[in-house]
């Protein structure tokens, strides 16, 4: 598989950290362009001069996911300078801190709406004329089991956008495959990833050992990525094979945010309400 990508260029969006930086070193190792996308321009930095140390190559792209200007630019480059993009792989993500649907605002709801749907729309849309007019083409997006199990684990907004891209991605599917296009969706569960880190209690190291690794998921994506043309998985659950207690994490998340004047707030949680 070493050189099975080959020519091909690939748009990976949050390359920064995590899954999206695991999924570059994997498609770089197996011979495509990789086109890193993110917010920081530091990390990508330094992933690109990662993957140039071992002969791979690397693009680095700064930009705001939610700015569809910006996106659309971007792949107006790529589609000058190669020929469009062969893969894109719709990754960044983010969750709200507040996951009551009792106590969310409208404007993280939306927030989290743009990062993980509408910024997938606006990729995904910038890509098609390319790989339609080649007759090829694969677009790859990270979703979460969070779409098919909603709960206050990854929050109300989370898992609506979760399931909105997971039915966007299956719209693509039957819209463009008898045009050589693949739409692929991956949901994957539970994953030792910064975004843990912004949880009210972000899990212990003896639980985040036990839960997926970004390079899981990277696997699968790479699976998805290098079958043959005619082939294609429209759909894959990826999940930890050990299910953890999650009913303490439920019932903080149960009352983050909550006015702290709340007559029916337990005692436990006033310090920690707003």
């Amino acid at each position: 598989m070493a050189a099975i990508l080959t020519g091909k260029t690939a748009v990976i969006t949050g390359a920064g950290s995590g899954m999206g930086r695991e999924i570059a070193l994997s498609l770089a190792a197996a011979g495509a362009r990789v086109v890193l996308c993110g917010r920081r321009a530091g990390p990508l930095d330094a992933l690109a001069a990662e993957i140039e140390t071992t002969g791979g190559t690397a693009i680095t792209a700064p930009l705001d996911i939610t700015d569809s200007a910006a996106i659309r630019a971007l792949v107006a480059e790529l589609d000058a300078r190669y020929g469009g993009v062969d893969l894109l792989i719709n990754n960044a993500g983010s969750a709200s801190k507040v996951l009551n649907a009792r106590w969310l605002s409208e404007a993280e709801f939306l927030s989290t709406v743009n990062v993980n749907l509408t910024a997938v729309f606006t990729f995904s849309q910038a890509v098609l004329p390319a790989m339609l007019a080649r007759g090829a083409g694969t677009i790859i997006t990270v979703s979460s089991l969070a779409a098919v199990n909603p709960n206050l684990l990854g929050g109300a907004a989370y898992g609506a956008a979760k399931a909105g891209v997971r039915n966007f991605m299956g719209y693509m599917h039957n819209t463009y495959r008898h045009l050589g296009l693949r739409s692929i969706c991956i949901l994957p569960g539970e994953a030792d990833t910064p975004i843990l880190n912004n949880r009210a209690r972000p899990p212990l190291p003896e639980e985040r050992a036990r839960m997926l690794a970004p390079e899981d998921v990277a696997a699968a994506v790479m699976l998805c990525a290098t079958l043959p043309g005619r082939a294609t998985v429209p759909e894959l659950h990826i999940c930890p094979t050990f299910q953890r207690d999650i009913s303490t994490d439920l019932e903080i998340a149960r009352w983050q945010g909550a006015p702290a004047d709340l007559p029916d707030l337990p005692d436990a949680f006033k310090g920690a309400a707003k």
